[in-house]
């Protein structure tokens, strides 16, 4: 977990938040919306991605037992294990959706738990109650993944939606955090 009290607030760092924040503001509340309008696009895409990362670790795990020691029986199991399972999600999503609806409901949780922290760490700030509603739509969205978990076929396009829904929040959070910095001037 970040430990704010490290972050000094220059006026540097404050300016490259205000521009960084308002760019990746923006990105996420058009993802956001795109995923909440076409949440089943929006679930293939998360499966074959994480497919994807899977396959890509896979790779980086065989690349590091060969380096370190070519008999490493379980270095070279894991890499069967990410390949061939980021191979299948990339060849079938179905199945890793509904995986990733599991994983989804573990994020909110965690998400939920660092917004509300990072809300009550600059709570004195104009615009902190934002990330607080952040932390508390993040805890609902983990009800709801939890609660769907017993009708796995709900989650093709719960896994859209709700991402979607996340995303254009975490947009709102930026812009609404950058903005007042915009009337900090």
């Amino acid at each position: 977990m970040l430990d704010f009290t490290l972050l000094e607030p220059s006026p540097q760092m404050l300016q490259k938040f205000n521009k960084h924040s308002k760019i990746y503001g923006i990105t996420f509340l058009i993802l956001g919306l795109l995923g909440i309008f076409f949440p089943i696009l929006m679930s293939i895409s998360s499966a074959i991605f994480f497919g994807w990362l899977l396959l890509f670790s896979g790779f980086l795990v065989a690349t590091h037992t060969w380096q370190i020691n070519k008999r490493d029986w379980l270095g070279w199991l894991k890499t069967i294990l990410f390949s061939v399972t980021g191979a299948m999600i990339i060849i079938n999503p179905l199945p890793g959706i509904i995986a990733l609806g599991i994983i989804f409901a573990i994020y909110f949780i965690v998400d939920a738990f660092s917004n509300i922290t990072l809300a009550f760490k600059i709570r004195p700030a104009k615009n902190w109650w934002i990330a607080l509603l952040n932390g508390i739509l993040s805890s609902g969205l983990a009800i709801i993944f939890l609660s769907a978990i017993k009708y796995p076929l709900q989650t093709i396009w719960l896994v859209g939606i709700m991402v979607g829904i996340s995303l254009f929040f975490d947009g709102v959070m930026l812009l609404g955090l950058s903005n007042s910095m915009d009337n900090r001037d």
